[in-house]
């Protein structure tokens, strides 16, 4: 299936690594132009040369997508460089897990800043070339946490179904303009993000990380933890023409994880 991103810009958060690299890495092998950004150097120049040298466009930022002057650059700097932005794909690392009574005012800011105020950071920047232009894809990785919360996740459950809500409701608003506006929620994928995890409940008494990876595994109908390339699928597919008809949708990638009819 031809997905015609040969001439689309997109923005990729978090796209050094993990689904965000895996995302980065789909889009321009589909001929996307891609924008990723990140808080490393390191981790985002080697994703960098590893797109370019399969032939796919990319430029990296060094970005903190909790700061709303970090976003707007990340922006601007993809409009300057390739003139304009037709997709934007938000994503940022998991915030800290812990159970309410084990977190501050602190870190409930902190999470709302790098879940939800990023997430509308972005969308504000974007929107306004996307309705000149009549076209674009919005996607926000969230999680299944969204949709059947994780016992320790508090804050990641909460500003998750933020974001849902956010999104859904812009997707409404923006829909007649040529825009959609999508959430793709993952499972347990193998990522850094799914490895720190395992690591703080193995060393809050819950066995060996493998231990737990392999608790996580059999809870999933499919029996296993699934691949960041299997999850950017999906995303490609969103971020393209062929994805017109699809908006305000939270679509899960769980291998069967979630137990609700809807």
């Amino acid at each position: 299936m031809d997905l015609n991103l040969r001439n689309r810009t997109a923005i990729v958060a978090a796209g050094s690594k993990g689904l965000g690299k895996a995302i980065a890495e789909e889009l321009a092998a589909e001929g996307a132009a891609v924008v990723i950004c990140a808080r490393g150097r390191e981790a985002l120049d080697a994703t960098c040369a590893e797109i370019t040298g399969r032939g796919g466009r990319a430029h990296a930022v060094v970005a903190d997508v909790s700061r709303v002057s970090d976003v707007d650059r990340v922006v601007a700097e993809a409009t300057r460089t390739f003139g304009r932005v037709d997709i934007l794909v938000t994503n940022s690392g998991g915030p800290r897990s812990g159970k309410f009574d084990t977190l501050s005012a602190e870190d409930w800011d902190a999470a709302t800043r790098v879940l939800l105020t990023s997430a509308v950071t972005f969308a504000r920047a974007v929107l306004p070339g996307m309705r000149e232009r009549r076209w674009g894809r919005i996607i926000n990785i969230t999680s299944i946490a969204a949709k059947q919360p994780v016992d320790g996740l508090m804050l990641s459950n909460s500003l998750r179904a933020a974001v849902t809500a956010f999104a859904r409701t812009l997707a409404n608003e923006v829909a007649a303009e040529g825009i959609t506006v999508n959430n793709l929620m993952p499972g347990y994928t193998r990522t850094e993000r799914v490895v720190e995890l395992s690591e703080q409940m193995a060393g809050s008494g819950g066995g060996t990380p493998a231990e737990v990876v392999a608790k996580w595994a059999a809870q999933i109908p499919m029996g296993r933890i699934g691949e960041p390339r299997e999850f950017a699928a999906l995303a490609a597919f969103l971020a393209s023409g062929r994805a017109s008809y699809i908006t305000g949708q939270s679509i899960a990638v769980d291998g069967g994880w979630i137990k609700g009819l809807l």
